[in-house]
């Protein structure tokens, strides 16, 4: 009876999330390789490297930028990547109006080596053309290009997945433990002399069973980005954890629009305080990536890749950072991604993983593989539902008046 209810959850749980899973993995696949496409599809974004110069640092970057944007103020700069940086704005206020000018972008990109501007775009905005077509493609991954509606639908569809890899695991484990490997090896191979409709059931089993740990790192990883309160509850549940959420929530507010500290005092500042904390945590300082300043706190945030982060490929998030006062430059709190709380350094994996900051060219190519083969995994479920609905239909034609069995083939899960 149990076994029965879980093929039905299974069935019908596949088939409600199917779609958004072919749009997520597909997306996925390409993403993969985010920033190699970036480079094809906006090449004008990233500057051409030079040999015969330096990068300058953030806070000559900063100065240099701050002046570009009419009715902006700068808000922070980023090495995104080697050959590139991106420069954050907010927009001031109109005093004829009193509210803020209108940006005619949300990304701005920056020569590294000189800080003359590169170019910027409305992140995702297809009708500026290709330089937007990886920006949709990541909009559509995450929130079906449908802000924070379409960011809790997929939270939603992640969860239900994520449950259903379980559940889908379950289903292929054979019913008696007499000879249990002999009874369970069939589900993990793939028949060649077998009809079409068995090898489709093999291979969305098969698949399932062989996948299932990259399955359920991908599924919980997407509850990590999209239903935050879910994956913090879990987490804290599972791990020492600490939630960034709760962090900067608790963090104390002094809004202020302008700090004393310029930017060449601040970036002074911050490579100091990373110092003596490297010194005192016993870690080691690699490169600086980032210096922003956030009014709220009244606070700017310093940001470097060290030995505790995960990431090993482009310097995009996963990485360690202070946050100090903009007028005393007193340390208000380190962030570090890994060796402070098991549950943080966890989901700096998550995070990795998801992202395929680790591992190199060959995890890229794995992972761009199974965001195919999830696809697949979702259609042949949706194709086995279909030839055994068809079935039940012709039975009940049949023999009206006879009890429905159900006849479920337990496979395994599908995913995002």
């Amino acid at each position: 009876m149990i076994r029965h209810i879980f093929v039905l959850v299974h069935r019908y749980a596949n088939l409600a999330i199917a779609a958004f899973l072919i749009v997520t993995a597909l997306t996925g696949s390409l993403l993969a390789f985010n920033s190699e496409l970036e480079r094809t599809f906006a090449s004008q974004l990233f500057a051409k490297p030079r040999t015969d110069a330096t990068r300058l640092d953030l806070a000559t970057l900063a100065q240099r930028v701050e002046n570009l944007v009419p009715h902006a103020r700068l808000v922070g700069v980023q090495f995104t990547e080697t050959d590139q940086v991106s420069a954050s704005f907010v927009a001031t206020k109109n005093p004829a109006t009193g509210r803020p000018f209108e940006l005619d972008f949300t990304q701005f990109y920056v020569d590294p080596w000189t800080g003359a501007e590169l170019g910027r775009r409305r992140r995702g905005d297809l009708s500026q053309g290709p330089v937007n077509v990886m920006p949709f493609l990541y909009l559509l991954h995450i929130a079906l290009v449908s802000g924070k509606t379409g960011e809790w639908i997929l939270g939603v569809v992640a969860l239900i997945w994520t449950i259903d890899c379980f559940i889908g695991f379950y289903l292929t484990l054979p019913r008696s433990h007499a000879a249990f490997w002999r009874h369970w090896r069939p589900a993990w191979l793939l028949k060649k002399q077998a009809s079409s409709y068995r090898q489709v059931v093999d291979l969305h089993r098969a698949g399932g069973l062989w996948l299932w740990p990259l399955l359920f790192v991908f599924a919980w990883s997407s509850v990590m980005f999209d239903l935050r309160p879910v994956y913090e509850l879990a987490t804290q549940a599972v791990f020492d954890y600490e939630s960034p959420r709760s962090v900067f929530t608790s963090l104390p507010r002094h809004f202020r629009e302008t700090p004393q500290l310029d930017w060449r005092a601040a970036q002074t500042t911050g490579e100091r305080l990373v110092a003596e904390q490297a010194a005192k945590h016993n870690f080691l300082v690699r490169e600086p990536l980032g210096l922003g300043y956030i009014p709220l706190f009244g606070a700017y945030r310093y940001e470097v890749r060290s030995s505790v982060d995960v990431f090993e490929r482009a310097p995009k998030g996963g990485s360690t950072s202070i946050l100090f006062d903009g007028d005393s430059g007193e340390l208000i709190r380190l962030f570090r991604p890994t060796g402070e709380h098991a549950g943080n350094t966890v989901e700096s994996w998550l995070y990795a993983l998801h992202m395929t900051r680790v591992f190199g060219l060959k995890f890229q190519v794995l992972v761009s593989v199974v965001g195919v083969l999830i696809a697949m995994l979702s259609v042949t479920g949706v194709l086995i539902w279909h030839r055994k609905r068809r079935a039940r239909l012709r039975s009940r034609r049949k023999a009206p008046r006879a009890p429905e069995t159900d006849g479920a083939i337990a496979t395994p899960p599908i995913a995002t």
